[in-house]
């Protein structure tokens, strides 16, 4: 079925694809489409807490989490799945409505609305190419600029790359390919 409007959206011809932050999968697969990188489980984000000084002392005073845990309902994990920077917004529209039909309508405007939502978070962005692997957006990785403590085996979060997920390609700075 085709989907009205996407190529009328501002975000029309972007790709949409996520940040560097620790992510993982939990839970049973749910209906989703067969692309790599899609599971149809939930996703889950793990962002470190950032305390002022009296913030930090209350904190190690009560003992409260240092970082926040973020699960993704159904749909916004299938949107985040799907933003790894190869589709553009109208490949992830047509996911997205395949997967969703009458719950997602209209299906243009509400994937908008949910990649609007996690870009206000600084946990996506939009690009004008396809990505390029510049920055690790893979399950399970703690970007160099986060520290995260250890998850815990009580936690049933998989956090393992499966094909799709994307690839990050470290490139030397002494390379020849380091400048492009």
């Amino acid at each position: 079925m085709e989907v009205a409007d996407k190529g009328k959206h501002t975000y029309s011809g972007t790709y949409p694809c996520r940040v560097p932050v620790w992510w993982g999968r939990y839970g049973e697969a749910a209906k989703h489409p067969d692309v790599p990188g899609v599971t149809g489980r939930r996703v889950i984000l793990r962002i470190p807490k950032k305390f002022s000084r009296l913030e930090r002392l209350l904190a190690r005073l009560f003992r409260a989490p240092r970082e926040v845990r973020r699960p993704l309902d159904q749909m916004n994990s299938m949107l985040w799945e799907l933003s790894n920077g190869q589709r553009t917004f109208e490949e992830v529209c047509e996911h997205m409505n395949a997967a969703f039909q009458e719950d997602i309508a209209p299906v243009v405007d509400r994937t908008a609305a949910g990649i609007d939502a996690l870009k206000r978070r600084n946990l996506m962005t939009t690009l004008n190419e396809e990505f390029s692997q510049k920055w690790c957006i893979q399950p399970g990785q703690v970007p160099p600029h986060q520290t995260l403590g250890e998850l815990g085996q009580e936690f049933k979060i998989d956090s393992q790359p499966i094909e799709g997920d994307g690839e990050f390609i470290e490139v030397d700075s002494n390379s020849p390919l380091a400048g492009q």
